[in-house]
């Protein structure tokens, strides 16, 4: 992989909202300085810069050595005429081969290690036509030179507005792409970086439901940090992705399930979807099995970043409505405490 600086505006802050090495926590400092945007700490490891790459490299190698079959046993979802692959890649990503069974054209969603998904396009027998990339953090667009150069008519899609390596194809809001028989709608949901996106795969004409491939915008029950966005801004994407529906399938950017039911059980200690979810998850990771995909309707009975809204969860953070506030700015209240919290928490 080269270090070099992809060409394209000028990257912005680069923290991600997961995959630090075992036993680092990043800790926002309390100290403003004088640009709020720029990467602090731990997390500016994943700026796309040299020394962000070199992490992004040692990150990869690590991973390779630890888990040479993946941090977790994927588990293929299928519909006629559609199979969804999980890949685990680094300590706890995923990127996702979506295939189009009938003419064998595939996409992929954030290929962090272009080793892992390369294996996993030649296992499949499929021809690559697109690389969706949901942001610009390394742990999700790592693998884009190397695929492009393996497969050169692959084309690269994502925001224009980060600062995505080999971007072929910038997206708007809303705008679809067809991959052989399948249809990805790309929606704008800033907040964790400024160009985020997510994809969403209609599933309708194959008889299945739609699939949400969430990048870092949303996990199972957790969703990205807030790097370069307001929880305002976090609020809204977040409610772009729960119009969608509660059947659909919810593939997000990595596994964190454990640690996000584990810390939303402290926040809802009777939650009885929260509890039984969590005790499921609990059982999956013991065996290394993969929690993906979930439901958005899942989602809204135990997510707390979903339940703003939910005056039990109001009540456990000391948070009351201001007379006059409106309910958004409310909710995004709520929202920022919940992340603040989040931020802060220490798995066990």
């Amino acid at each position: 992989q080269s270090c070099r600086r992809p060409a394209g505006p000028r990257a912005g802050p680069e923290p991600s909202s997961g995959g630090l090495p075992e036993g680092v926590e990043y800790i926002p400092t309390r100290k403003k300085g004088k640009n709020p945007m720029k990467p602090v700490g731990v997390a500016c490891l994943y700026a796309r810069t040299r020394l962000g790459c070199l992490f992004y490299q040692w990150q990869v190698k690590k991973a390779r050595e630890r888990y040479p079959q993946g941090h977790s046993t994927p588990q293929p979802c299928r519909f006629p005429g559609v199979k969804i692959l999980p890949i685990p890649v680094l300590s706890n990503n995923y990127s996702y081969l979506v295939i189009d069974t009938g003419s064998g054209r595939a996409a992929v969603v954030d290929p962090s290690d272009p080793l892992a998904v390369h294996a996993a396009i030649e296992e499949e027998g499929v021809m690559l036509e697109a690389i969706f990339c949901t942001h610009k953090h390394w742990d999700h667009s790592g693998g884009n030179t190397a695929l492009r150069q393996q497969h050169g008519s692959c084309k690269v899609y994502g925001s224009a507005l980060d600062a995505i390596p080999e971007l072929t194809n910038p997206l708007a809001d809303r705008e679809k792409v067809s991959v052989g028989c399948l249809t990805f709608e790309a929606l704008a949901t800033p907040g964790h970086t400024v160009g985020h996106m997510v994809y969403v795969l209609d599933g309708g004409p194959f008889g299945g439901p739609p699939c949400l491939f969430s990048g870092d915008l949303l996990f199972l029950a957790g969703c990205g940090r807030l790097f370069e966005g307001s929880p305002e801004t976090m609020l809204a994407s977040l409610d772009v992705a729960m119009g969608l529906g509660e059947d659909t399938l919810l593939w997000p950017g990595h596994e964190y399930a454990l640690e996000c039911l584990t810390f939303a059980s402290l926040l809802e200690l009777d939650n009885p979807a929260l509890e039984q979810k969590l005790q499921w998850a609990t059982q999956q990771r013991q065996e290394k099995r993969s929690t993906c995909p979930s439901t958005l309707g899942e989602e809204q009975t135990y997510n707390p970043f979903l339940r703003t809204h939910r005056p039990e969860l109001q009540a456990v953070l000391g948070l009351r409505q201001g007379w006059g506030e409106h309910p958004d700015a409310f909710r995004a209240r709520v929202l920022k405490e919940v992340r603040r919290r989040k931020d802060l928490y220490k798995a066990t």
